[in-house]
């Protein structure tokens, strides 16, 4: 079977990234193309049954043409017989276009909870051309899924707002997760700093992620805890804005800014517990990688939240948008001793159970593929 993947990752022309090496997995369908937007030094090129083909970021708003006009001649060179999106907006719109006359079939990834009413509504207060963008996005894929042959959600929490939204209109969902390694990476140590409770929070900066509930539950909770600290793992559009936060919440001393680090899984074993804020997840990698790290989790309730990690057996959670809450976790942590020593260890099993009944991904998407191809 020949396979075309229209992806948003440009990590995937790094030969050293993880995301490349999943794509060698991938390739085990028989012949795997890739495509997507990338720097000038990304190059075309092949490995065994993987090939290469970079659309180089000047065509960043003409995407949807370019890959179009790409994937349609690669499936007419190659003979690709299942186009793959790694998203039903603008890549999945692209890969409609391009399987249109001919045999190719074509196959949707959904990687976040688009139809969470935080993915239309607001994220973010100071954001709201964000939220027009994603009501765009929304609008693309009610197009683009009832054309799907194959779709496949990364959690259950995904598949279920699907099949709630398109019923029969859409192929039932194949829920295959996100890929996590279980190999935990030696702890790295957190810049020195005088916090006596070190929360540490990782991600994009990005509006979504509403890291300024984790700044405000800072604020609320530091009167009584004076030697409470965040690190912030992560770089994004938002980092401006979240430092002007800071310092008119007065948290100078108390937050640090990490920027990208590739030691981020390593960092969370120096913390004292781990905190998330977001509006909305597909899964929650981070959520997986901190379990394994034994840290404490403080989250609100998304992505794989409930489905594989359960409120005050493993984790704290916290309604979205509810910085109150937070801080009531973050003195939860500090205060209670089963939730800072007991539901680490419980969290950690049940993240090790749950990658050990997910299996091979490469199988599975492999698997998820060839039903693609052989719908009639």
């Amino acid at each position: 079977m020949k396979v075309l993947f229209i992806s948003n990752d440009s990590s995937i022309f790094d030969e050293n990234s993880p995301t490349r090496a999943r794509m060698h997995g991938y390739a085990r369908v028989g012949e795997l193309h890739v495509l997507s937007l990338a720097g000038w030094g990304a190059k075309k090129g092949q490995e065994g049954n993987l090939f290469l083909h970079p659309v180089h970021r000047i065509w960043k708003y003409f995407r949807v043409s370019m890959l179009a006009y790409r994937a349609h001649a690669l499936i007419k060179k190659h003979g690709i017989e299942v186009v793959s999106a790694q998203d039903p907006f603008e890549h999945g719109l692209a890969a409609l276009r391009a399987v249109r006359g001919t045999n190719a079939k074509l196959h949707i990834q959904v990687h976040t909870d688009f139809l969470s009413p935080w993915f239309t509504e607001g994220g973010n207060w100071r954001n709201p051309r964000a939220s027009m963008l994603n009501r765009y996005r929304q609008k693309i894929a009610d197009h683009v899924l009832p054309k799907a042959v194959g779709v496949r959600a990364v959690s259950e929490r995904v598949k279920k707002s699907l099949v709630e939204r398109y019923g029969s209109r859409i192929p039932e969902p194949s829920v295959i997760p996100i890929a996590v390694s279980t190999d935990v990476p030696a702890c790295s140590p957190l810049p020195k700093h005088s916090f006596t409770f070190a929360l540490i929070a990782v991600g994009r900066l990005e509006p979504e992620k509403r890291i300024e509930d984790i700044l405000v539950a800072m604020k609320l909770i530091s009167k009584k805890y004076s030697m409470v600290g965040l690190f912030v793992v992560g770089e994004g559009r938002e980092r401006r804005k979240l430092l002007q936060i800071v310092r008119t919440l007065g948290l100078e001393k108390r937050v640090v800014f990490l920027g990208a680090r590739p030691d981020a899984w390593g960092l969370m074993q120096s913390a004292q517990a781990f905190i998330q804020a977001s509006a909305y997840e597909g899964y929650g990698r981070t959520l997986i990688e901190a379990a394994l790290a034994r840290v404490p989790i403080i989250t609100t309730d998304v992505g794989i939240v409930g489905e594989v990690f359960k409120a005050r057996e493993d984790v704290l959670v916290a309604p979205v948008a509810d910085p109150k809450t937070l801080s009531a976790s973050i003195a939860s942590s500090i205060e209670d001793t089963f939730a800072r020593q007991q539901l680490p260890m419980h969290a950690e099993a049940t993240a090790r159970a749950h990658l050990a009944a997910v299996g091979d991904l490469s199988t599975r998407i492999a698997e998820d593929l060839t039903r693609t191809f052989q719908h009639s």
